[in-house]
């Protein structure tokens, strides 16, 4: 295979992912005065999870991929929380140690990619503290600060960041965070027509949880809905 024959079949790989990407549904992440806020909708399977103290995960794509890359993220927090300490357990490792394997497979044209990408989110003791990694199924990733967008679809993106954007700038506590998202999701549906949230979502599962930046709570992870 010559370089091009193999930037070519990497590109048609990118393209298979992408695609099956776009259809999954998005999900929101804010970074609120009582810790960090993560807003999606699902037809069944929980799709917002805790996968250490202080770290929650949102995933996007094929459900296989999505419950291996959370095992993974689990399996890597807890041996580093017992081999170290907790506090070496931070959202910049665990992307450290699943980048190398998802660029690996991606770049392996004998198998089949991860249809996966992943939001993993850090709370810190304030909103500006707060950490957002993107993983995306080739291994790179991107960060944020204050709010993440996660969704397979470009023009989503791009318009919930536009939304986030302004409105982060000020504090933001739990209740106004729930608005704020519940508002960005349904100006960015294609099916809406003046419907609210509950309406627009009445047929699927909308799911809400909080990551709380309150050490005193023995789990800083709920599910609010």
């Amino acid at each position: 295979m010559t370089p091009y024959d193999w930037q070519e079949a990497v590109g048609h790989r990118t393209s298979y992912v992408e695609n099956r990407l776009a259809g999954g549904s998005p999900a929101l992440a804010l970074s609120v005065e009582e810790g960090i806020l993560l807003l999606t909708v699902r037809r069944q399977t929980r799709k917002i999870y805790e996968i250490y103290d202080r770290l929650a995960f949102a995933g996007l794509g094929l459900q296989s991929d999505i419950e291996s890359l959370r095992v993974a993220a689990i399996d890597f927090t807890h041996q580093e929380g017992y081999q170290r300490s907790e506090d070496d357990v931070t959202v910049q490792r665990v992307i450290s140690a699943l980048s190398t394997p998802l660029k690996r497979a991606f770049g392996d044209l004998n198998s089949a990619p991860f249809i996966v990408r992943a939001l993993f989110a850090q709370v810190g003791d304030a909103p500006q503290d707060d950490l957002y990694y993107l993983l995306d199924f080739d291994g790179d990733y991107t960060t944020r600060t204050k709010w993440a967008v996660l969704s397979g679809d470009v023009e989503f993106s791009e318009d919930a960041r536009g939304k986030l954007h302004g409105a982060a700038e000020k504090p933001v506590n739990l209740k106004s965070g729930q608005k704020l998202l519940e508002e960005v999701w349904v100006s960015l549906s294609e099916t809406t027509d003046g419907e609210s949230f509950a309406e627009l979502t009445k047929d699927l599962s909308p799911e809400l949880a909080l990551l709380s930046r309150d050490p005193r709570k023995a789990s800083r992870f709920r599910l609010l809905g």
